[in-house]
């Protein structure tokens, strides 16, 4: 077949949405003709170096950008508006494409949020869009921890959805598209309010290539015989809930204990002041950014990660850590709820911060008891990560798809 893709975000070697694009396009050109319209920017110099280093023959790029007086507006909350117009102008892009191949599918990869249209979907070709997210929010009782500032971040963030909602284009691009990726419950239902047909649920936005498996794999297994070490990793910021594994943590006053955590962000000296008012300062260690060797050494000297996050839509951290074979607490919501289960983790119900508290911490002691329950649950995550979510797995999921869509198979 031959395939069209919009990827904005695309670059190899890149985890986030830009991993998502380069992964996705080089799986699916094992099979089929792929041409991906992306950004040049520094992301062309890295897609052309990696296909000069490991040519892949099906696979094209089609570079373009906005004019020069539009380029200023890509960094921080200005990329929004960027990502808007350069999709627009992807529509003419493809549109004269089209004329010149004759495609046989559309797919419109990243950015991925729901509430914002893909313009691919007013040519005359099938669509699959996605994977979308953007559907997780944090409950309302999360909100009193979050300081004025998250708070307005989440009351702007629901109006933006409110007003994706009930935007013309949106509502074409959920109803005309032929199949909408999704990748947590929250997402698939906002669609089907919008009245998107078909929904396919695929395991979460990111995967794990099989060099990284590889190299998660080799990291040792923590003796269960030293005192237990918590894990957590990712930006600082309000609603990923490193305060909630704070307390969690301090409650659960396991002898000889650690927290460590790794990133850099907005709350970082918010909970630096936590860990001295819970008096357990002395057992967690801020760690800062890091390389990815770094962090990843870290991984390797921890028994378990802790990911509170309120409304994340598909982490790559929880896919690392389930690699390395440790085992995931996190909260029943959004992606995470999809990625780990109960025989890789703890998934904690999010009903209010004091129950989540509460809850966090019986599973930091329940995995400090039981050295074999972390052995347990670790090989079971690495497994379901191998059969799952492995980009290899994610493209099998897709090749077929993309055969029941041309077959108009689509139950």
């Amino acid at each position: 077949m031959k395939i069209l893709m919009s990827a904005y975000a695309c670059e190899p070697g890149r985890g986030s949405e830009p991993g998502v694009g380069w992964n996705i396009a080089r799986e699916i050109a094992k099979y089929h003709e792929v041409w991906v319209m992306t950004r040049p920017d520094e992301a062309g110099e890295a897609i052309e170096a990696e296909l000069k280093r490991n040519p892949v023959p099906n696979l094209h790029f089609i570079y373009f950008t906005l004019p020069f007086w539009a380029n200023g507006w890509k960094q921080g909350k200005a990329i929004e508006l960027h990502y808007y117009l350069w999709q627009i102008q992807a529509y003419f892009v493809a549109r004269r494409l089209h004329r010149q191949i004759g495609f046989n599918l559309l797919h419109h990869v990243t950015f991925g949020r729901y509430w914002v249209p893909s313009f691919l979907s007013l040519l005359p070709v099938p669509l699959i869009w996605g994977p979308v997210g953007g559907g997780e929010s944090a409950p309302r009782s999360f909100w009193r921890d979050f300081g004025w500032r998250g708070r307005l971040a989440e009351n702007i963030r629901d109006i933006a959805r409110w007003l994706g909602e009930r935007s013309f284009f949106v509502k074409l691009t959920a109803q005309r598209c032929a199949v909408a990726l999704v990748a947590t419950f929250e997402t698939a239902d906002r669609l089907k309010a919008l009245g998107t047909k078909h929904i396919e649920f695929i395991t979460g936005q990111t995967g794990i290539n099989e060099k990284e498996l590889q190299q998660l794999e080799q990291l040792p297994i923590v003796s269960t015989n030293t005192p237990i070490r918590f894990l957590s990793i990712g930006r600082l910021l309000y609603w990923k809930g490193f305060h909630l594994g704070l307390k969690a943590f301090a409650l659960a006053n396991i002898k000889d204990s650690e927290y460590w955590i790794v990133g850099e962000g907005g709350e970082k000296t918010k909970l630096e002041n936590l860990a001295k008012e819970l008096g357990i300062a002395d057992r967690v260690h801020f760690c800062g950014n890091l390389p990815r060797e770094k962090a990843l050494n870290i991984l390797g000297t921890s028994n378990a990660l802790v990911h509170p996050s309120l409304h994340d839509f598909s982490p790559t951290v929880c896919l690392e850590a389930m690699a390395a074979a440790r085992p995931v607490l996190c909260l029943d919501l959004g992606g995470p709820a999809i990625q780990i289960t109960e025989e890789t983790g703890f998934k904690i119900p999010a009903t209010s911060p004091d129950q989540v508290v509460h809850d966090l911490a019986t599973a930091m002691t329940t995995l400090a008891q039981n050295p074999e329950l972390q052995i347990r649950m670790g090989e079971a995550g690495r497994k379901r990560v191998k059969d799952k979510f492995s980009w290899y797995s994610k493209g099998q999921f897709l090749i077929q798809l993309f055969q029941k869509i041309t077959s108009a198979n689509i139950e």
